[in-house]
């Protein structure tokens, strides 16, 4: 997401204004009176403490784990640090176009980025599957990949986008945005272009989702309980190095939040909705600025 797009405030502002709701419809169902002055801090628990809490309840764990090394973390962890550092050094159009020099086709840009997709599916998704698979005891469908109850929580991840929607509108007027989004500059060239690009843009948001908020937080949940949240957070942020400061420290407070949710719901497909959601809305916003279907390049 753009550096526009992701504000660490409105994201917990979100949180905090469905928590507060939560706690004040169940305070007029229970007859109980609520102290105004204690709401701020009860919804503040709510987001936050009480979810952690909670994922601790709901994680079985065999009390002799404590302390104990476990192959499975390790398996885990390592295939984090691989994975990440295969990405970097050969998952990137630029590698792309040091392996197939420029001028390979019209369509050698649309390529670039199917490099770049295909990496991202295969890092984030295949070879985690793998490692999982060769792990005793493990279920890909423990992994937060069920749909089972998305539809219960989706009202959760409407009113997140709904925050996050002026914010897109506001930065889409700039010359910056403009210049940078689509990623793909090509995206109005056709309609075919445009549909082909949004699949490969979709894909590794649903590769990347499965990644850190399946593999990493299911894979760390009994050795770590709630707390595989903020281990997440520390690769979650370093992807975004390279990227402006203030997308990568609310890249900090995103992963916060989509990791409590993800935890849980035991599901990713929310973080899945909001990622596709605002990425598609960014570049229909950025065709805006660009030269008609069929005309020259964005940007």
């Amino acid at each position: 997401m753009a550096e526009v797009v992701v504000p660490a405030g409105s994201v917990v502002a979100a949180l905090i204004l469905i928590a507060l709701v939560i706690r004040y419809r169940a305070g007029l169902a229970g007859g109980v009176a609520i102290d105004r002055r204690s709401r701020l801090v009860r919804g503040l628990a709510a987001i936050s403490i009480d979810q952690w809490r909670a994922i601790d309840a709901e994680t079985a764990r065999d009390p002799g784990e404590a302390g104990t090394t476990s192959v499975s973390v390790l398996a885990i962890v390592v295939t984090v640090a691989a994975s990440l550092a295969m990405q970097e050094y050969f998952g990137s159009p630029e590698v792309f176009a040091r392996l197939v020099p420029l001028g390979g086709g019209s369509n050698w840009e649309l390529l670039g980025f199917v490099w770049w997709s295909g990496w991202r599916v295969a890092g984030y998704v295949v070879v985690p599957v793998l490692v999982l698979r060769c792990l005793p005891g493990q279920r890909l469908a423990d992994y937060h990949i069920s749909l089972r109850n998305f539809g219960k929580h989706l009202w959760i991840y409407a009113v997140l986008f709904a925050l996050v929607a002026p914010a897109v509108l506001i930065a889409s007027t700039s010359e910056s945005f403009r210049q940078l989004y689509p990623f793909y500059r090509m995206a109005n060239r056709s309609y075919a272009d445009f549909a082909t690009w949004e699949l490969l843009y979709a894909a590794q948001f649903l590769a990347l989702e499965f990644f850190f908020r399946g593999f990493i937080l299911q894979g760390l949940r009994r050795a770590l309980g709630a707390n595989a949240i903020f281990v997440m957070l520390i690769p979650y942020c370093m992807i975004h190095f390279g990227k402006p400061f203030a997308e990568t420290i609310g890249a900090i407070g995103a992963g916060l939040v989509l990791g409590t949710l993800a935890m849980r719901t035991r599901s990713i497909w929310g973080g899945v909705v909001i990622h596709v959601g605002v990425a598609i809305s960014m570049d229909l916003l950025a065709l805006r600025g660009c030269p008609p279907f069929g005309g020259a390049p964005c940007h």
